[in-house]
């Protein structure tokens, strides 16, 4: 997958509050797909949804352990949307930088005596 591609699924899987909902859940620890699927008032399919979209996004792996699947936090999948993110931070620190030492410029041309 492109790295378009893969901050496209990454973004798209975060769209969703269920989905943010159980990447918070997942951070505590793995679990079963039925105990993610507890707290929410939808169906397990639903659930199961959501889980692949998670997992086709790559922000979380399952595996079966015996008849049990379990969900299990890819944290390094939001990795590149971090970066990605980040990226315009980094101008607008450098935007206020330059503001910053333009201000400065400004009042020391202004406060400077005539005589």
């Amino acid at each position: 997958m492109t790295q378009a591609l893969s901050l496209d699924a990454v973004f798209a899987a975060l769209a969703d509050p269920t989905r943010r909902e159980i990447l918070s859940m997942l951070l505590e620890d793995d679990m079963a797909v039925t105990d993610v699927a507890e707290p929410f008032q939808m169906s397990l399919a639903a659930i199961s949804k959501h889980l692949a979209i998670l997992a086709g996004a790559g922000l979380i792996s399952q595996e079966k352990r015996g008849r049990v699947k379990w969900c299990k936090l890819e944290p390094d999948a939001l990795r590149g949307a971090s970066v990605w993110m980040q990226s315009f931070g980094q101008f607008e620190a450098v935007n206020l930088d330059a503001f910053e030492r333009f201000l400065e410029t400004e009042l020391t041309d202004t406060s400077v005596d005539p005589d």
